[in-house]
C-alpha cells in the first residue's frame, strides 16, 4: 500500500514494514523545504500506522544524499530527523549507498540500524564551510568521543569500512544489495513482539544523552505543535473576535 506524502518523498507499507524513500535523485537527493517536510510526514505517518518498522532509502545511484541544498535549503533541518521532528518510537533502519554528507548524516546517525553498501562514503564539512546546527554533536553518544570529534571537526571522508569499525554502521553489503537487506532485517523486527520492540527503544533513546541542539530541537517540535494545534488557532480567533474560546485538546 502507498501512502501519498508529496512528490519528493513516498511511504509504501507491506506486511508492517514501511519503505520510506527520498527521490530527488537528480539533486543527488539534496535536502531541500518539500524532502524535510516530506520526511516529517512520514515519520508521523509511521506513528500512527500499523506498522511496525520502517526502513529509510533514497533513490538513485550516486548518494543517499549530500545534505542540504545548498540553492534551496529547509527552514529547519531537524524536523526531518526521527525521533526529533517527530517521534519515533518504532525501530528505522537506515539504507545507504553512495555519499551521505552533513545532514544527511545527521539523519542516519538518529536512526536505529545501518546497512550501508560498499561505496558508502560519510563526509560532515560544516566546520570547513562556517555553519552548523548543532545536531551533528549528539555522535558522542552513538560512537567513541574521539572518532567521533574527528568526524565531526576534520570533515574527511569515513568510507563504508572504516564507518563499520567505529560502529557508524551495522552492516556492509554489495552496491545495490543495501535496500533488500534493510528489509531482511526489518522483517525480523515486524514479526517480533511490539510492545518489547518499543520498550527496549524507548530506554536505549532514554539512556542516550542528547545534546543542547537535540534537546533544543525536540522542544520547538512541542512549541511548535501547540502553536499549530486546532486550540491554537481557536484561541487566536477567539482573540480577534473578542470572545471566550472554546478549546477541544487538539
Amino acid at each position: 500500500m502507498y501512502v501519498t506524502i508529496n512528490d519528493l518523498v513516498t511511504y509504501e507499507s507491506v506486511d508492517h514494514v514501511a519503505t520510506i524513500t527520498i527521490n530527488r535523485a537528480e539533486r543527488m537527493n539534496a535536502l531541500n523545504e518539500e524532502v524535510i517536510i516530506g520526511l516529517q510526514r512520514a515519520w508521523q505517518h509511521l506513528e500512527q500506522s500499523e506498522d511496525r518498522v520502517a526502513v529509510l532509502h533514497a533513490a538513485g545511484d550516486k548518494a543517499f544524499s549530500v545534505g542540504a541544498d545548498v540553492k534551496d535549503p529547509p527552514k529547519e533541518m531537524w524536523q526531518g530527523v526521527p525521533s526529533i521532528g517527530a517521534n519515533t518510537s518504532k525501530p528505522v533502519i537506515a539504507a545507504v549507498h553512495g555519499w551521505c554528507i552533513g545532514g544527511a548524516y545527521v539523519i542516519v546517525q538518529m536512526c536505529d540500524m545501518v546497512v550501508a553498501a560498499s561505496n558508502t562514503t560519510f563526509k560532515y564539512p560544516e566546520a570547513q564551510l562556517g555553519f552548523t546546527g548543532g545536531l551533528i554533536s549528539s555522535a558522542v553518544a552513538r560512537i567513541p568521543h574521539k572518532v567521533a570529534m574527528e568526524f565531526m571537526l576534520l570533515g574527511e571522508d569515513f568510507g563504508a569500512e572504516r564507518a563499520f569499525s567505529v560502529g557508524m554502521v551495522n552492516k556492509i553489503v554489495a552496491v545495490g544489495e543495501e535496500l533488500a537487506a534493510a528489509q531482511a532485517w526489518a522483517k525480523v523486527l515486524a514479526k517480533s513482539a511490539p510492545l518489547v520492540v518499543d520498550t527496549i527503544k524507548r530506554f536505549a533513546l532514554e539512556t542516550l544523552n542528547k545534546s543542547p541542539a537535540e534537546a533544543g530541537a525536540v522542544a520547538r517540535e512541542q512549541l511548535l505543535a501547540v502553536r499549530n494545534s486546532d486550540d491554537g488557532a481557536e484561541g487566536r480567533r477567539a482573540f480577534a473576535e473578542k470572545r471566550t474560546p472554546e478549546f477541544k485538546g487538539r
